[in-house]
């Protein structure tokens, strides 16, 4: 298909962060540092016209409207009429569930991973800058695709090093901390994706062992603090640095 004959959002990884919209932070975030370490520790180099290129392409644009457009009528990557994310053969979410969970979130699974990350515990807010702060940079990039659209089955890789200290506050009011090891965080995964007649994400599935992340982020061993431990008025979410272009577990 020519390529006059696609959208944007399949043509440019970043073209939704051009987009007139209510984003989180006021404004579209800062993908360039995402941008330049995705471009020297992929392991593909896609041609632009395969069908590998253009679903990379659709679900990192996915990712940052998922995680910062907080109005999901201004998601332009998914049919308005028919959205759902489903986890490892779970129930049905829609655009409006992923944005009272957060991306994170609905990507770890409502159990979370015992005494290590607990959804409940953890906003929108408070698990973006867990994850932000543990990698400053956490890219994804498509492996394999089968099948051709409407529905395809990507096979995908999700990498960043561990730059930063990982603190998580459970339910208990007891904080694990990790210290940050350096190390290269790479996991797998498979998505089923199906698109409408505009290549708008309809249904997507994502099936990955969320566990195999969290090993890595505590491989150098856990300590767990109590809140009275923190100094006077600081806060577990506080300690943890934020910087615009935060990544999910399945997209950009």
């Amino acid at each position: 298909m020519a390529a006059a004959a696609l959208p944007d959002f399949l043509l440019d990884p970043n073209v939704v962060l051009k987009d007139e919209a209510a984003w989180r932070y006021t404004k579209a975030p800062d993908y360039s540092t995402t941008n330049r370490t995705f471009e020297s520790t992929k392991t593909t180099n896609w041609a632009p016209d395969s069908i590998e290129f253009l679903l990379q392409n659709l679900v990192k644009n996915w990712e940052k409207e998922a995680s910062f457009k907080v109005n999901p009528k201004e998601w332009r990557t998914i049919s308005q009429d028919s959205y759902e994310f489903h986890l490892n053969g779970g129930p049905a979410l829609t655009a409006d569930d992923m944005l009272k969970l957060g991306t994170y979130n609905a990507l770890i699974g409502e159990h979370g991973i015992k005494g290590v990350y607990e959804t409940t515990a953890m906003d929108f807010s408070k698990s973006h800058k867990l994850f932000k702060g543990a990698m400053n940079v956490f890219n994804w990039e498509v492996l394999e695709v089968l099948g051709g659209p409407p529905k395809v089955s990507i096979k995908w890789r999700h990498w960043g090093a561990m730059t930063g200290n990982y603190r998580a506050k459970l339910s208990s009011g007891r904080t694990v901390t990790a210290k940050a090891s350096g190390k290269v965080i790479e996991v797998f995964g498979i998505t089923v994706a199906e698109v409408d007649d505009k290549f708008r994400i309809k249904y997507l599935e994502t099936f990955w062992e969320p566990d195999q992340m969290f090993r890595q982020l505590v491989s150098e061993g856990i300590e767990t603090i109590d809140d009275q431990e923190l100094k006077e008025g600081e806060m577990v979410e506080e300690l943890v640095a934020v910087e615009g272009g935060s990544k999910c577990p399945v997209a950009h």
